[in-house]
């Protein structure tokens, strides 16, 4: 039987435009909800708030689904550019983007069965939101914050390259009501 997000993945390949727009604002919500609990916390802090650019911040929902998944949402959205991803991450992505401020970064692995953080997210748990990305204009300076006011450590020990020339670090926490959701921060050079 198939969960209503898996419905959704496969709405994300429909030939109809509404139906692609409904289903990524369904996978949208249900990724942002956990993440953005999290991060209302995080914005109690004022310079923290301000580097994730206050209480509207641009956020982006991270969708890892298998090499196949990947090829028909990419023809059913006739995207052609994906994006540039650092040589060293076992990942190829594109973003879409929708209405109403939905937006959607498709992520699979180079290597499916590799050692690459999304080849173990859909080994472990197959696909799904494997991460929610919030831009931030200092990513090193986010990092520091959320260590000495929340106790939340960053997943690298420090800022890395990301996607299409991005700095980007890692966090996984625990959202309320259980579970856990890892958050990315990304900057833009």
């Amino acid at each position: 039987m198939s969960s209503p997000l898996h419905t959704a993945i496969a709405g994300l390949c429909a030939g109809e435009a509404r139906a692609r727009d409904a289903a990524a604002a369904e996978i949208y919500a249900a990724g942002r909800a956990p993440a953005e609990r999290v991060v209302e916390t995080w914005c109690s802090d004022a310079e923290l708030s301000g580097l994730l650019s206050g209480p509207k911040p641009e956020v982006t929902v991270g969708l890892a689904v298998q090499r196949e998944t990947f090829s028909k949402i990419r023809a059913a959205h006739s995207v052609s550019r994906l994006a540039e991803v650092p040589s060293d991450q076992d990942a190829e992505e594109f973003e879409l983007h929708f209405a109403n401020g939905v937006s959607l970064d498709i992520l699979t692995s180079r290597a499916p069965g590799g050692e690459g953080a999304i080849a173990r997210y859909l080994g472990k748990f197959g696909e799904g939101v494997q991460q929610v990305e919030f831009r931030c204009t200092n990513v090193d300076r986010a990092a520091e914050i959320l260590k000495e006011r929340f106790g939340v450590a960053a997943v690298y020990p420090e800022t890395r390259a990301g996607t299409d020339g991005t700095r980007i670090n890692f966090f996984l926490v625990v959202a309320p009501g259980g579970g856990k959701v890892l958050i990315e921060l990304y900057e833009r050079k």
